[in-house]
């Protein structure tokens, strides 16, 4: 490596808890080098001339979808051209300053690279990548003109490291990315529930488990018509919601609303099967938590799932909006609890080979490193 000592590490702001997690493991793993940590968000904070030109620019590039409620003026922020070329040149002129070893950006709504120095970019998600969805609404899709922009910041980077398969496939066949640039090296979940022993756990409880905030697009109203169906046949069995708020009343459901990751635990500790029929997913960390709990899947084909779960093999898949197959899936693993603790070790076996912050970390490292030392 150079004689450079400081690393840039790049982000919209602290949250989500992924920003946390891989700014821990950029320290961790180049503990010899000092990281500068760059929120974008509180960079542009200091520019309200500029803040004030890019809301003219929000309603001359998406006004009338942001009345029509087609898209959100606060996710439009960072969508336009003007916003994404006005941090460029923020981000050039701070960055400038030092002579870093490398810049490591969280995510793809910035292009952070600068002439000269080694770029990394690590994201869940590209815009394109919403075209795979069944139910995504091609009126969603943000100007050309930024997504030409968006590709830039793969041209720019010299790696680009995603979470999943769907999102590599993605860059290649959606942006033209080579795929040798693209290095899939998944991602940890933001939880920590590994003190759950499989061992203690009590798989005939028969305690579906639901986690996510957004209902409609995590799947809610088909798991609740699901969910009627399986209490039919099991009268017993029971349905948490954690993190969305339904107004809804169904026999055997408990809605417990938004917590803190803290006390997700305790939530994952009590389920015996793990239910989220998502119809649209950036990633879905919620699963790799489920996982590291011991619990069998219950998931969609689409997006990043079918990474985290082998049909049959430590859950089950169905079709996004299959109430029946939802519900045959529950069925099935209500009625072979012990099949459940089998599927519950192999998700705890894969979450712990594949999806925790320090194996990510070690991959993260490596690949910059032979990139930073080519052979």
């Amino acid at each position: 490596m150079t004689a450079n000592n400081k690393i840039a590490f790049i982000r919209l702001r602290d949250w989500p808890l992924a920003n946390v997690r891989v700014k821990e493991i950029v320290i961790n793993e180049f503990s010899e080098f000092e990281v500068d940590t760059i929120n974008v968000g509180s960079l542009i904070k200091r520019h309200p001339i500029i803040i004030f030109a890019n809301i003219l620019h929000i309603f001359f590039y998406y006004g009338k979808d942001v009345l029509l409620g087609q898209k959100k003026a606060r996710a439009a922020f960072w969508h336009t051209p003007y916003i994404f070329n006005s941090i460029k040149k923020i981000l050039t002129k701070r960055l400038s300053r030092e002579n870093y070893l490398f810049t490591f950006q969280m995510q793809s709504i910035v292009d952070c690279s600068i002439p000269n120095t080694p770029h990394f970019v690590y994201t869940d998600h590209t815009h394109l990548a919403n075209l795979t969805y069944r139910d995504y609404d091609r009126k969603k899709l943000y100007r050309q003109e930024w997504i030409d922009l968006e590709k830039k910041i793969y041209q720019n980077a010299s790696l680009v490291f995603v979470r999943s398969s769907n999102i590599l496939d993605s860059l290649v066949e959606q942006y033209g990315i080579r795929p040798e640039k693209i290095k899939c090296v998944f991602s940890g979940s933001n939880v920590v529930v590994n003190e759950i022993n499989t061992a203690d756990k009590n798989y005939s409880n028969q305690n579906i488990l639901f986690v996510g905030l957004e209902w409609e697009r995590k799947g809610g109203p088909e798991l609740i018509e699901a969910f009627k169906i399986v209490l039919e046949k099991f009268p017993n069995a029971t349905l948490t919601i954690v993190g969305a708020n339904p107004q809804i009343q169904i026999p055997n459901t408990k809605i417990v609303g938004k917590v803190s990751p803290g006390s997700l635990v305790n939530y994952y500790k009590e389920a015996s099967i793990f239910c989220l029929p998502t119809r649209l997913e950036p990633f879905g960390i919620a699963f790799l938590e489920a996982m590291q709990a011991r619990l069998p899947i219950i998931g969609t084909r689409i997006g990043a799932v079918p990474d985290f779960v082998e049909d049959g093999f430590n859950g089950l898949l169905v079709e996004p909006g299959d109430i029946n197959g939802i519900s045959n899936a529950m069925i099935k693993l209500l009625e072979q609890p012990e099949n459940c603790r089998l599927y519950g070790e192999r998700s705890k076996e894969i979450a712990d080979n594949k999806y925790n912050w320090q194996a990510v970390g070690k991959r993260i490292k490596q690949h910059i490193i032979n990139q930073l030392n080519p052979v």
